[in-house]
């Protein structure tokens, strides 16, 4: 996908980053938490009450080992 390309590198990143359209992930935020919760998915880290964050090195593996499958 195209959109690997526009992703950091490092950091952190909000799921709105993560799902299609905007990122690299095709799912719905419904299927990515069910996945979270299944563990096919990465768990978050919470910097705040309201704030929800995936570290860019884990959403890249995720992708590639996707992409290679």
């Amino acid at each position: 996908m195209s959109n690997l390309k526009e992703f950091p590198t490092t950091g952190f990143v909000r799921l709105s980053q993560i799902l299609a359209p905007a990122g690299p992930i095709p799912v719905s935020r419904s299927s990515w938490w069910q996945g979270v919760k299944d563990g096919r998915f990465p768990k978050p880290t919470k910097l705040g009450p309201r704030t929800t964050v995936w570290r860019v090195e884990e959403i890249r593996a995720l992708f590639e080992k996707s992409d290679a499958a």
